[in-house]
């Protein structure tokens, strides 16, 4: 899998991406992260890559030229299918929440492009001609769109196969029930007793049928507690 980004601050993807899971993926060439300089594609000498919005207000706008530009660039050297271009995400905050079904759809393409989004927003006409879907990694806003392309990244990357030691670990991540999303439930480690905290024995007993159900239980105990909305569309009987 190819991930392009589109950035004004790729030097701020270094540690995120040179280390951990997503750096041994890398190695590994299970993916392919490229960052791509939005500023190489501006129209003037001086790097400008935004402009105040017409019709007045606050902020500065990225402009639709340099942003299609630099998409653009990275569907010229694709070495996917040439009758396939990359699938183009938008992070912004006005986009469809992120979950994690879409990250599994999204790991599952060859080719994605992430535009970071910057200052006030950008140009509605590079989404227009470009943008294939925007996402939000949540309610609130923040001041680019690059920790939002990071965790995308994060979310997609470690779904890929091989990148995880054990593939199941993927499918036991709360969100990863289908379309009915549990919470994980808790998990325990050694030593057994920790300050007065014992590890359920369910746990200990090595019986693998009863310790599913417990887990399973307590998943929807947990999400029931946490995120009952979760459960709207679970049968009363569950």
């Amino acid at each position: 899998m190819k991930i392009s980004i589109v950035t004004l601050f790729p030097e701020m993807f270094d540690g995120s991406f040179g280390t951990s899971i997503i750096g041994r993926a890398v190695k590994e060439g299970k993916v392919e992260i490229s960052l791509v300089q939005l500023r190489d594609f501006a129209e003037d000498k001086r790097g400008t890559v935004d402009e105040p919005p017409f019709g007045g207000g606050a902020g500065m706008v990225l402009k639709a030229a340099p942003l299609v530009d630099a998409v653009d660039s990275i569907a010229t050297r694709s070495t996917s299918n040439s009758d396939s271009k990359p699938h183009v995400v938008l992070m912004s905050a006005q986009g469809t929440p992120l979950s994690h079904r879409r990250a599994q759809e999204l790991s599952e393409m060859d080719e994605i492009t992430l535009v970071c989004g910057h200052y006030e927003g950008v140009d509605e006409r590079f989404i227009e001609l470009r943008v294939d879907e925007e996402i939000s990694v949540g309610d609130f806003v923040m001041t680019g769109g690059e920790i939002p392309a990071m965790a995308l990244t994060d979310a997609i990357v470690r779904l890929l196969p091989g990148v995880l030691g054990n593939d199941d670990s993927t499918k036991q991540d709360s969100f990863a029930s289908g379309a009915a999303s549990l919470l994980e439930g808790p998990l325990y480690t050694r030593p057994a007793s920790y300050r007065g905290l014992e590890v359920p024995e369910v746990l200990l007993s090595g019986d693998h049928t009863k310790i599913a159900a417990w887990r399973r239980r307590q998943a929807l105990l947990r999400t029931e507690r946490r995120r009952p909305e979760l459960l709207s569309d679970w049968p009363a009987s569950e």
